[in-house]
C-alpha cells in the first residue's frame, strides 16, 4: 500500500472550511493588496494550505505537480493552438475582410448587429483583449462614418467577445473547467454556443443599443493599443476565413455526435474506425488540423515564408504564456483542495446547506470575479473549489457541462476597477469610470445573470 493511501485526513470540517477560507482570502490579498502575480499566489497558496492541512511533507510537492500537469495536459495545447489560429486570421486582415462584407449584406441600419456578430466568430479563436484591440479600428470607423455614438457600436462588438471568452473553449477559462469538472469538451462548446449566442444578444446587443442611444460618445481620434501588425493589402474573402473557424467547430461537434451516437445505441462503438474518427475529432487535434490549414491558406499560399510563419506563432504563445501558468496553479490549487479533504467537507456543507451545485457554482465564482477582477482566475479557481463536489455526485455529461456554464457566468459578473477588462473597454471607449460603470458593468452583470439563467435551465431539462 502506497504512503498516499496510508495517509488519512483527521482534521474535522470545521477546521477544513476555515482553512479554506483563509487561503482565498490570501490568495485574493496576495493578489489584489500586494498585487502579487495570480501565477506566483496561486502556487504559494497551494503550499501552505498543503502543509496547514496536514499533507504529509513527502506528499506536498508530488501532489503540486500533479495538480499542475494535469491540468496543463490540455489546456496548454488547447489555448496556444487557439491564439495561434487566432494572430494567422488577424494578420491577414481577415477581421476587416468578414466584418466589411457583413456591413454590406446587413446594411447600414444594422451596422451594430453586423459589427457584433462579425466579433462573436472572431471570439472563437482570439482573446478577449486581443479581439478588442483588432475589432476596435472598424468599430471606430463604421461609427465614424454612420454616426450615432461610439457606444452603439462597441459595446455589441465587446460584449461578444467576452461572451465568447468566458463560456466557449479553446479560451482558458472554460477549457480549464471543463477539465478539472471531468466534462466533455465537445458538448461544453456546443452548450457554451447554446448559451453564448442568445445571451449576447439579449445583453451586448439589446442592451448595447438601449445605452448607445441614451449615452452618446464621441469617437476617439486615435487606438493606443500597441503597435498594429502589418496586414494583406489583399485580405481573404470572408467566406474562406469563415470555412476556416467553422473547420475545427465541425470536427469537434462530429465527435460529439459519434459519442452521442454510440449512447443511444445506433452504433455499436467497436467499429475499426470510432476511435480513430474520435481521435480525429478531439479539441487538440481538431485545432491543430485548423491551424496547419489556417497556415497553408493564409501563410505559405499567399505568399509568407517559413521564416514569417515562425515570427507569426511566437507573436501568438508569448502573451498567453502567463495565462497558461495561471491555469496550471488554478489546477494545483484544486488538487490540494482534493487531496487535503476539504472538497469532500465543501461538498458535506453544501449537502447540509441544501444549496444545488449549480448555483454554488455560480456564487463562488461570482464572489471571486468581484474580489480580485480576473475572469480567468475566477473561473479556474471556483472550478478547483467545485471539483470535490462534482466528484462525489452522480451527474450526467449534459449537468457537467451546465455547471461549467454556470461557473463561466459567474466569472465575468460586476466588472469594476480591479478588473483590466474595465479599463480597457473604458478607456478605448473615451468613457470616465462612473460612465464606464454604468455601461459596461451593467452589462457584464447582465450577460452573467442571464448565462446562469440558461445553465440553470439546462441543468433542470438535464
Amino acid at each position: 500500500m502506497s504512503t498516499e493511501e496510508e495517509w488519512v485526513q483527521t482534521l474535522s470540517t470545521g477546521p477544513l472550511l476555515a482553512i479554506a477560507a483563509v487561503a482565498v482570502a490570501a490568495l485574493l490579498f496576495l493578489i489584489v493588496v500586494l498585487r502579487l502575480h495570480a501565477f506566483l499566489a496561486l502556487v504559494a497558496v497551494s503550499l501552505l494550505t498543503a502543509f496547514a492541512t496536514g499533507i504529509p511533507s513527502e506528499q506536498v510537492v508530488p501532489t503540486l505537480t500533479g495538480g499542475f500537469g494535469d491540468t496543463l495536459a490540455n489546456v496548454a495545447l488547447l489555448v496556444g493552438l487557439g491564439a495561434i489560429l487566432g494572430r494567422l486570421i488577424e494578420v491577414s486582415g481577415g477581421a476587416q475582410a468578414l466584418t466589411d462584407a457583413m456591413i454590406r449584406r446587413f446594411g447600414e441600419r444594422r451596422a451594430p448587429l453586423a459589427l457584433g456578430v462579425a466579433s462573436l466568430i472572431f471570439g472563437f479563436p482570439i482573446f478577449f483583449d486581443a479581439g478588442l484591440v483588432v475589432m476596435l479600428p472598424i468599430v471606430f470607423a463604421v461609427a465614424r462614418r454612420l454616426g450615432g455614438g461610439v457606444l452603439r457600436y462597441g459595446l455589441p462588438a465587446a460584449g461578444a467577445f467576452s461572451v465568447m471568452h468566458a463560456f466557449l473553449p479553446p479560451h482558458p477559462g472554460p477549457v480549464a473547467a471543463t477539465e478539472l469538472l471531468g466534462a466533455d469538451m465537445g458538448l461544453v462548446t456546443v452548450t457554451g454556443l447554446l448559451i453564448a449566442l442568445p445571451t449576447w444578444y439579449a445583453t451586448s446587443y439589446l442592451f448595447g443599443l438601449w445605452v448607445g442611444r441614451r449615452v452618446v460618445l464621441p469617437v476617439p481620434d486615435l487606438l493606443t493599443g500597441g503597435p498594429e501588425a502589418a496586414r494583406d493589402e489583399e485580405p481573404p474573402r470572408p467566406g474562406t476565413v469563415i470555412g476556416l473557424l467553422l473547420l475545427p467547430l465541425v470536427m469537434i461537434f462530429a465527435n460529439t455526435g459519434l459519442d452521442a451516437a454510440r449512447a443511444a445505441g445506433w452504433i455499436s462503438g467497436e467499429e475499426s474506425w470510432y476511435e480513430l474518427a474520435r481521435a480525429l475529432g478531439s479539441t487538440p487535434i481538431a485545432l491543430l488540423v485548423a491551424v496547419l490549414v489556417t497556415s497553408y491558406v493564409l501563410g505559405t499560399r499567399r505568399g509568407r515564408g517559413r521564416g514569417v510563419l515562425e515570427e507569426l506563432t511566437d507573436s501568438a504563445l508569448g502573451p498567453v504564456c502567463s495565462i497558461i501558468l495561471i491555469t496550471g496553479a488554478g489546477g494545483m490549487f484544486g488538487a490540494v483542495l482534493r487531496a487535503s479533504g476539504i472538497g469532500d467537507a465543501l461538498s458535506q456543507s453544501l449537502d447540509e446547506l441544501g444549496l444545488p451545485v449549480i448555483v454554488a457554482a455560480f456564487v463562488v465564482a461570482s464572489a471571486l470575479r468581484v474580489a480580485q477582477g480576473s475572469a480567468t482566475v475566477a473561473l479556474t479557481t471556483a472550478a478547483g473549489l467545485m471539483q470535490p463536489v462534482v466528484d462525489g455526485g452522480d451527474f450526467s455529461a449534459l449537468r457537467l457541462a451546465a455547471v461549467v456554464m454556470a461557473l463561466a457566468a459567474g466569472s465575468v459578473i460586476a466588472s469594476h476597477v480591479n478588473d483590466s477588462g474595465f479599463w480597457l473597454v473604458g478607456r478605448f471607449m473615451n468613457m470616465d469610470v462612473k460612465t464606464t460603470l454604468k455601461t459596461w458593468t451593467v452589462l457584464q452583470t447582465l450577460i452573467a445573470v442571464t448565462g446562469f439563467a440558461l445553465a440553470c435551465a439546462l441543468y433542470a431539462v438535464a
